[in-house]
């Protein structure tokens, strides 16, 4: 599986994120390699409405009541959500906070994916079970030139063995079909892109080119 991460970019927000999620979708029809996009709380109404199957990128360890600002769980939800995100690096949590987070998803039949920048996290994050596990080197989010896949694919086989149970996505500087190989062919199941799709020129193309290394 691949989950696109839409980020809080220009070519993922509002109107461009419904034509993006046509891409996903259109990518995984052709290939039955499930894409998922991550997109803002806003727009997650206005695509799971369409038949988009979304997952938001955040949410916060709150219940109803007077928490302005902040996400509530229940209203994703309502919104549609399939699923979440938590503690992608441009937005950490402290590993409580996370692991509560979990459990109140949990009780709503939400899924989540958590993000961790090393073993160490994942392991203390590991008994709270979230659903998928995305390894990402904090370092190489954002590369269009470095992966953690081509640059430090040890680290992606020690984080696969170590972590039982849980699939295991890869992040961080993904960028081509190699990368893609690599990760699967050392444990992960999947992986997690963001600027190498959204910021692409064709990014139906970049999309296929990835979804090959499944193959």
């Amino acid at each position: 599986m691949i989950f696109v991460n839409f980020k809080t970019y220009q070519e993922g927000t509002g109107k461009e994120a419904v034509k993006l999620a046509k891409i996903c979708q259109a990518v995984e029809r052709k290939t039955s390699v499930k894409v998922i996009p991550l997109v803002q709380s806003v727009d997650l109404f206005s695509l799971s409405s369409q038949g988009f199957p979304v997952w938001s990128q955040h949410l916060d360890d709150i219940g109803f009541g007077s928490n302005t600002g902040q996400i509530l769980p229940q209203a994703i939800v309502a919104a549609g959500a399939k699923g979440t995100l938590l503690n992608h690096s441009e937005c950490k949590l402290p590993v409580e906070v996370v692991k509560e987070t979990i459990r109140r998803c949990r009780a709503l039949k939400l899924k989540v994916l958590v993000c961790a920048d090393n073993l160490e996290e994942a392991q203390a994050i590991l008994e709270a079970r979230p659903d998928f596990l995305a390894y990402e080197p904090p370092e190489f989010i954002g590369s269009q030139t470095d992966s953690v896949a081509s640059t430090k694919p040890e680290v992606i086989k020690d984080f696969t063995e170590a972590i039982k149970g849980i699939p295991v996505l890869v992040g961080a500087g993904i960028h081509s079909q190699k990368d893609v190989k690599i990760a699967l062919k050392l444990g992960a199941k999947g992986i997690l892109v963001a600027t190498d799709v959204v910021l692409a020129e064709k990014p139906e193309e970049e999309l296929l080119d990835l979804v090959g290394g499944f193959k």
